[in-house]
C-alpha cells in the first residue's frame, strides 16, 4: 500500500508566480492610467481650444461668410458628433 502524504510547507512557487502577477498587473494599470490622463489633457486642452475659437465663429465674418466656411463647419461637426456618438453608443454605435 502507497501511502500518500500531505506537506505543511507552502507552495512558493505558486505564491511568488501569483505575486509577480499581481505587481505586473499593478504596473499595467498605473501605465494604462498615466497614458489614459495624458490623452485626456490633450482633449481637454483640444475642447478649450474650440470653445473659444466657437465664441468668435471661428473667425468668420457675418460679412463675408460663403459656402467655404458653412462646409466647413458642417464636416468639423459631423466629426464630434460621430466621437459623441461612440462615447454614447448612439447611432451606427448603439448597442
Amino acid at each position: 500500500m502507497v501511502r500518500h502524504t500531505q506537506s505543511t510547507q507552502p507552495c512558493t512557487t505558486t505564491e511568488t508566480t501569483m505575486t509577480d502577477l499581481e505587481a505586473r498587473a499593478a504596473r499595467n494599470q498605473e501605465r494604462s492610467l498615466a497614458a489614459f490622463l495624458a490623452k485626456k489633457a490633450e482633449f481637454d486642452a483640444l475642447l478649450a481650444e474650440l470653445t473659444q475659437v466657437s465664441a468668435d465663429h471661428f473667425g468668420a465674418d457675418p460679412e463675408t461668410v460663403l459656402w467655404g466656411e458653412a462646409a466647413w463647419l458642417s464636416d468639423a461637426t459631423a466629426k464630434l458628433k460621430d466621437i459623441a456618438d461612440q462615447h454614447f453608443r448612439r447611432g451606427e454605435y448603439a448597442a
